[in-house]
């Protein structure tokens, strides 16, 4: 009994080197793969009898020891989407079945990956190089994602709408020393309309004869031509009275022109009202503070100076990239300058990564062994960082599969031998009878 189970035993030693090399083939052949997260080998033995006077031989088996929670290393890329994650989680990600009604459909069972690599396809998705398209979490106007559902990440936004000027902000010095005989000032300023279509006002500095007293006219050639005219007094010529060179009041305003009259620390403001052709378009003027040295002042000298002027409002936008920002956000951005963030990445954690059921691909799906999917934010509730720009790198040491190689090769040598031996043992068992 003991040679026939010597054999059988060293059979399985045999198997179970097969598959060790296996292993070891497979990691080495991922080696370059991103994401890729290597599958190391546990022997197990199993007895058939073992007591305190007899022990038989048993076998052995070779298990796969998962390594899906090892961090493999994040290697910069000239991918801008690329992302990695530094620390536990994955990405969320949806593999496409098929096209329905002019659209692309996806499986409806759940994947998670590693390997970030990825890039806008031609339909505009975010899909790594196995194929797999990124998914996120909705983002509404004010950037704020939806939380409750997961989606394809597709960048289909491809134009932001104009947003007509409402607010310009004035911050500029006039020369204390000019008089009723100085010339006029004349401030021009841009603003948009409905359409994004840039539109020309002026405002109209002039010094009067009382000290620290200006008067102001707005006016719009395509926008209602005069939009008013007021009165700024500083210093000692408001009622009440506040320091030298600073706004006090606004008076004698015309309409259709508004202004506030607040006291010291409170805005300074004039509210217009333009039309461009598309309707009434409120726009306020911000001078600064009452009684504070900031916004529109009146100090010395003898020259209008112009410190800031900004209107707000954008024309017509067209897409100009994609990006992704630390937390996750999925940004488009577009050639006015503005950006609008449309998707945000989260990660996912399991309790028992390494029990998650291997795709093709590096993609994983759940097992009841792994427990139940987090998704999460970035960094947050035990969930790792993403690293943008970066992929991660497989975790497999080549020195260190080498080494696995030669064992392996010496242990089934060695079992090798075993069954020769063994066959050896029982011919010479056979040849007793001759």
């Amino acid at each position: 009994m003991s040679l026939f189970g010597s054999m059988t035993t060293a059979i399985s030693g045999l198997t179970a080197q097969s598959r060790a090399l296996g292993n070891i083939s497979d990691n080495v052949a991922n080696s370059q793969t991103v994401g890729y997260k290597r599958v190391d080998t546990n022997f197990v033995s199993y007895i058939t009898d073992s007591t305190v006077n007899r022990h038989l031989p048993g076998s052995v088996q070779a298990r796969p020891d998962y390594r899906n929670s090892i961090q493999g290393t994040p290697t910069q890329s000239d991918n801008p989407l690329a992302m990695a994650i530094a620390g536990q989680g994955f990405f969320s990600v949806a593999r496409p079945d098929g096209n329905a009604n002019g659209g692309l459909q996806f499986d409806e069972r759940q994947f998670y990956t590693r390997a970030g690599d990825f890039s806008v396809d031609e339909q505009g998705y975010l899909v790594n190089g196995s194929g797999y398209y990124l998914q996120g979490w909705n983002a509404d106007a004010a950037g704020q994602p939806d939380r409750t559902q997961l989606s394809a990440i597709r960048i289909n936004e491809l134009v932001f709408n104009p947003i007509a000027t409402t607010s310009i902000d004035l911050s500029a010095n006039l020369p204390a020393d000019a008089t009723a005989a100085s010339a006029p000032i004349v401030t021009p300023v841009n603003v948009y309309d409905a359409l994004g279509t840039l539109q020309p006002m002026t405002l109209t500095w002039t010094a009067t004869a009382t000290p620290d007293v200006w008067n102001v006219a707005i006016n719009a050639p395509n926008g209602g031509g005069a939009l008013g005219t007021l009165q700024v007094r500083f210093g000692a010529a408001a009622t009440p009275a506040v320091p030298a060179g600073t706004i006090g009041q606004i008076t004698t305003v015309t309409p259709p022109a508004t202004g506030t009259t607040g006291g010291a620390g409170t805005p300074a403001t004039i509210n217009l009202s333009a039309n461009f052709g598309q309707g009434a378009q409120a726009i306020s003027l911000n001078l600064g503070t009452f009684g504070a040295a900031s916004g529109l002042t009146q100090y010395a000298g003898e020259t209008f100076e112009l410190r800031n002027l900004e209107p707000n409002g954008v024309p017509l936008g067209s897409f100009s990239s994609v990006s992704i920002r630390d937390n996750g956000d999925v940004a488009i951005n577009y050639d006015n300058g503005q950006s609008r963030v449309a998707y945000r990445v989260p990660v996912v954690t399991f309790n028992d990564p390494d029990s998650l059921q291997r795709m093709d691909g590096q993609a994983f799906m759940r097992t009841l062994e792994s427990g139940e999917a987090r998704v999460s934010d970035a960094a947050s509730n035990g969930s790792g960082t993403l690293v943008v720009g970066s992929v991660e790198s497989s975790n497999v040491d080549i020195a260190s599969e080498f080494s696995k190689l030669i064992i392996a090769q010496r242990a089934y040598t060695a079992n090798t031998r075993i069954v020769t031996t063994t066959d050896e043992m029982l011919q010479d068992t056979i040849n007793m009878r001759r």
